[in-house]
């Protein structure tokens, strides 16, 4: 298997304009539900704001981030923020969020930094201005946020908003990929994979796939799956390749679908499959991965495995969100 005809690309078509300030619990509670008697010995170390916030108990957020608001607390300023942008136990007020996040920003909060420059870049209830907006970026990065650092540096490799500038790229690349951010990792990698802003260095790049396909960056576990397929970069390891690619093709990659095909036809890395594998096939060639050899391989099976296999197919693309482009 090789990754011929597929380029290395970078997440550059937009910036990162709706991560959320706050992680969002996974099941919010209703807006109404009351939280758990809470005690807090040391209101410094415990902040019942946004423990309720993460909890999902909206207005209770609201009205405790409120009061410490009003003391001047710049993260309390910026939780309000948040709950007017997603209009959490509030109605959404983009205006309201922008005006909570600049009293934030200038008393130094970075997340508020980063919201308001997301902000700026939309025009979501501030007038669009990318140059103020890149300030702010530069701010946050400054202060050890890994969005606006990797942000920062797509505005760098894009050379729209100033001068490209690969090593200035790489350099917030790092920084952010340094903090844990899977997508600054993702495109760290294929700089190092391509040689730019920083010397070329296929080991390097497949450490850095890695930790991004490890953390769940989509694109990272293909082009990780794939070298340690081949052994590129990578200690050689064809069942966990084909794992690993099973996994990003649920999420629905139609790469890592076609692959699975192939590994499923030849049998490496996990038993061959006709099925399965002319099921693949199908399946990513819905997303727009063809292959001539698979078609050839499934003009080749029993009737009665091209029918299992389009049933299989017809079933998994109708429970699945269509592919993005």
């Amino acid at each position: 298997m090789t990754a011929a005809g597929r380029s290395s690309r970078l997440a550059l078509a937009a910036l990162v304009l709706t991560a959320p300030v706050f992680a969002q619990p996974a099941h919010p509670a209703s807006p109404a539900e009351k939280p758990p008697a809470a005690a807090a010995a040391d209101q410094d170390k415990v902040d019942l704001a946004y423990g309720a916030f993460q909890r999902g108990y909206y207005l209770t957020a609201f009205a405790l981030a409120t009061k410490r608001a009003e003391n001047g607390d710049p993260v309390a300023m910026t939780l309000l923020g948040e709950l007017y942008a997603q209009g959490f136990g509030i109605g959404r007020d983009d205006t309201k969020a922008a005006e909570w996040y600049k009293l934030a920003a200038d008393r130094g909060d970075r997340n508020a930094m980063f919201a308001l420059a997301m902000s700026e870049l939309t025009g979501r209830g501030v007038p669009r201005n990318a140059e103020a907006a890149t300030r702010l970026l530069e701010q946050a990065a400054k202060l050890g946020h890994p969005l606006a650092a990797y942000d920062l540096g797509l505005l760098y490799l894009q050379g729209q908003q100033f001068p490209q500038d690969f090593a200035k790229a790489a350099a917030l690349f790092t920084q952010a990929a340094s903090l844990g951010n899977p997508e600054a990792q993702y495109a760290l990698a294929t700089m190092y994979k391509e040689g730019r802003g920083v010397p070329k260095s296929i080991d390097r790049a497949m450490a850095l796939m890695g930790q991004a396909a490890q953390a769940g960056n989509l694109d990272a576990m293909v082009e990780y799956a794939i070298g340690e397929f081949n052994g590129t970069g990578v200690a050689k390891d064809e069942a966990a390749a084909a794992q690993l690619l099973l996994k990003a093709s649920r999420r629905g990659n139609p790469v890592a679908q076609n692959r699975l095909a192939r590994i499923l036809m030849a049998g490496r890395g996990m038993p061959a499959d006709p099925v399965e594998a002319i099921k693949w096939h199908i399946v990513s060639k819905a997303g727009g991965a063809s292959d001539p050899e698979l078609d050839l391989f499934a003009s080749k099976q029993p009737a009665s495995v091209c029918e299992a296999a389009e049933k299989a197919a017809k079933k998994w693309l109708s429970t699945t969100e269509p592919p993005r482009p």
